[in-house]
């Protein structure tokens, strides 16, 4: 029998009232936001602070579309580099600012263009389903792209006679494989924050909050995705924890859904996802972004992200093909 946890575990209790005053700088970042006629889009697993003042808050899919749909003059966008340039892409006359441009992903860095492109030239006959987790660069090589929370309907989607590459993360593909039947060759990459959950940890997280169901996000490694209760996008664990009866739920993803699963769903409790080595499992890319950063990232109106044209148009038709195939 797996012994408990030897930390103690990060648990966010029912959220009683209304939360507390914003921060002066965070009043001052509602007031620059008005004055630059931005909209504020935040990841999931972005701090609290930052989830605060946002316009919106929400997983790769939600944002994509919200992205798309913007119409202010600066769009803020409070996520890893991936993402803003998303937002850039579908939004070629509006100004995208990040806060941190070293705010990356190791899972995109794991699938180079020209490594793609590359595979692609020995291999015509592919259809490259793409990740959104990868740079424009990929997206621009791409067939079309997917998130976790639309991956198998995606999937479903791609003509029954093309052979599919699946990038970069191997995780996710081989869950979407599962989920839908479908042949496809695996891009080897991988979250480096989703993969140091682990089954023993899990178990012992279990041991302490035996009537906690645990949900996981399909990035985690297969072992802890046939643990898991539920397996779904970050968007869908919002639903899951409504939906439950549990009144505790264990939450195998990046520590900042927490946050916005406490303030949507404040009746119940939530444990963060444990590894073996530390009670909470951040990004440190996520976090890069600090609320300091956001504030100066709209009184300087930078940093700016650029998207050179020729590849922005490529990366687009992706894009529209995914954001087609979702509704």
């Amino acid at each position: 029998m797996p012994a408990v946890l030897d930390y103690e575990p990060v648990v966010l209790p029912p959220q009683r009232g209304e939360a507390g005053p914003l921060s002066e700088i965070q009043e001052e970042i509602l007031d620059l936001k008005q004055r630059r006629q931005a909209v504020i889009l935040a990841h999931n697993y972005q701090i609290e602070p930052i989830q605060r003042v946002a316009d919106y808050v929400g997983d790769s899919l939600g944002l994509s579309y919200q992205a798309a749909a913007a119409k202010a003059e600066v769009i803020v966008f409070c996520g890893v580099h991936f993402m803003a340039e998303t937002a850039k892409i579908v939004n070629p006359t509006r100004r995208v600012l990040l806060p941190d441009l070293n705010a990356g992903c190791s899972l995109a860095d794991s699938c180079p263009a020209d490594r793609l492109a590359a595979y692609k030239a020995a291999h015509p006959e592919v259809y490259v389903v793409a990740y959104i987790n990868c740079s424009a660069a990929v997206k621009a090589l791409s067939d079309v792209i997917c998130t976790s929370g639309n991956a198998v309907k995606i999937v479903n989607r791609v003509p029954a006679g093309r052979e599919i590459l699946f990038v970069p993360d191997q995780n996710l593909g081989q869950w979407v494989a599962r989920q839908t039947g479908r042949r496809m060759r695996l891009w080897p990459g991988s979250c480096y924050a989703h993969v140091q959950f682990t089954v023993q940890a899990l178990e012992k997280a279990r041991l302490q909050f035996p009537d906690a169901p645990i949900v996981a996000h399909p990035e985690c490694i297969e072992t802890v995705r046939d643990l898991a209760d539920e397996v779904c996008s970050t968007e869908l664990m919002v639903k899951f924890a409504r939906e439950h009866p549990a009144r505790r739920i264990i939450v195998v993803t990046e520590s900042g859904m927490l946050h916005r699963l406490r303030r949507e769903v404040p009746d119940k409790t939530f444990i963060a996802g444990p590894t073996d080595t530390c009670a909470c499992n951040d990004c440190r890319f996520m976090k890069m972004n600090t609320i300091e950063k956001l504030r100066d990232a709209l009184r300087n109106l930078a940093p700016d992200i650029d998207v050179p044209e020729p590849i922005r148009e490529r990366a687009y038709l992706p894009i529209q093909r995914m954001l087609e195939w979702s509704k």
